[in-house]
């Protein structure tokens, strides 16, 4: 059963359905693409594209930002400015989309599954060092729910390692560790501006690039192998191929939206913010009559309140609730199949040792409706029916 098993329509339920996500409409999106449309240029790296890489720059302290057309994209870059190859490991905890790992299975290289830390949801440091060999390359952080690992011991490891570390900041953007931005750990990090972030544009991304050195070539790649971001700068006097590549830019038309979003970005987190905060205070008296565990980020995690999640008390328990909630009209759902135990993760990957803490995570993980627009009253209804749920249901 696929993570999306309870979305319905709303003549499948007999109350109104809550969904799990809804975009967020910024203020200024029809404007701006107006102003693209009547421009006539609606292909990518336009002035909206320089606009949203400066306020992305701006978010993350990242030293350079480039839009791709997802986040997917921008963890292929990654993965190819790298320099992966065959032989090559990457050490991806297995709890996780499954293009973090995909990328590193295009370049030939192999995915490492590691265990998660069950207090964040993210890598288990300990884990991936154990992991570490002489073919091991890289580590690709995941900041599940923009909570990150403990990153000061992370960036200690890879260093200590010889290893290159990529965050897949997909859910993180906003998100802080010790006061530092998520992004900014790695030589390279990968946003996403899917439709269920924080801030979308439908599909878009991320490559955010903290080694200077890294972005002409970064890029060269982004324009399907070519010189020709030199070419729009005038800093040669035509273009051509030199180096392998694909078609990475989204149209200025998507990074309008993207634009606004970002625009309206202070207001978007203090709409989920106070549903997260909501959800944490009034859940604490079920969650602690019934044993469920409540989302709970470490000290040092600022979040951006991209997700509220509970563990069941176990898998049946969270079946049964995620039923419930379903029948209710509540669009919860859960994520992910773990990837060490998927047909291409066993394919592609390998599992050095167990992963005792993604299984669990995976099979406990209940994820409640949050979004930008969701009015006190749809929040109530989901606390509401959380509550109706009580042990003796089970």
């Amino acid at each position: 059963m696929g993570p999306n098993a309870y979305l319905c329509t709303l003549s499948e339920v007999q109350t109104p359905w809550i969904p799990y996500s809804k975009p967020y409409r910024a203020p200024h999106e029809m404007e701006y693409l107006e102003q693209v449309l009547s421009s006539g240029r609606t292909h990518g790296d336009g002035p909206f594209t320089k606009r949203a890489s400066q306020l992305m720059e701006d978010l993350t302290s990242a030293d350079s930002v480039l839009l791709t057309g997802s986040g997917t994209h921008a963890l292929e870059l990654a993965s190819w400015l790298l320099e992966l190859a065959p032989g090559d490991e990457v050490i991806v905890p297995s709890f996780t989309f499954s293009t973090t790992a995909a990328s590193v299975v295009m370049t030939g290289a192999t995915p490492v599954f590691v265990d998660i830390d069950p207090a964040t949801g993210s890598l288990d440091i300990e884990a991936a060092e154990a992991a570490i060999t002489g073919r091991t390359w890289a580590v690709y952080v995941v900041h599940y729910g923009g909570v990150a690992p403990d990153m000061d011991r992370l960036t200690g490891l890879a260093e200590r390692a010889g290893i290159q570390i990529v965050e897949d900041n997909a859910h993180g953007l906003g998100a802080r560790w010790g006061g530092r931005p998520c992004g900014s750990f790695g030589t390279l990090a990968a946003q996403s501006f899917h439709a269920t972030k924080n801030i979308q544009c439908g599909e878009g991304g991320a490559l955010l690039i903290n080694d200077p050195s890294l972005r002409a070539r970064a890029e060269v790649l982004r324009e399907k192998g070519t010189d020709r971001s030199k070419f729009l700068r005038g800093e040669v006097d035509k273009y051509s191929w030199i180096d392998r590549g694909s078609s990475y830019l989204p149209s200025e038309l998507t990074v309008a939206v993207l634009t606004a979003q970002l625009e309206a970005f202070d207001t978007i987190q203090e709409q989920r913010h106070a549903i997260w905060n909501t959800y944490a205070e009034s859940l604490v008296p079920w969650a602690a009559q019934t044993g469920a565990a409540l989302m709970s980020p470490p000290e040092k995690v600022d979040h951006p309140a991209h997700v509220f999640y509970f563990l069941a008390p176990d898998a049946g328990y969270r079946t049964t609730m995620l039923d419930h909630l379903h029948a209710a009209g509540v669009g919860a759902t859960f994520h992910y199949i773990p990837l060490h135990s998927s047909i291409a993760g066993k394919r592609f990957g390998r599992t050095p040792n167990p992963c005792p803490a993604t299984d669990e995570f995976a099979a406990r993980i209940v994820r409640l409706p949050l979004w930008p627009g969701m009015t006190d009253a749809e929040t109530d209804r989901v606390i509401t029916r959380v509550h109706e749920f009580a042990p003796a249901m089970v």
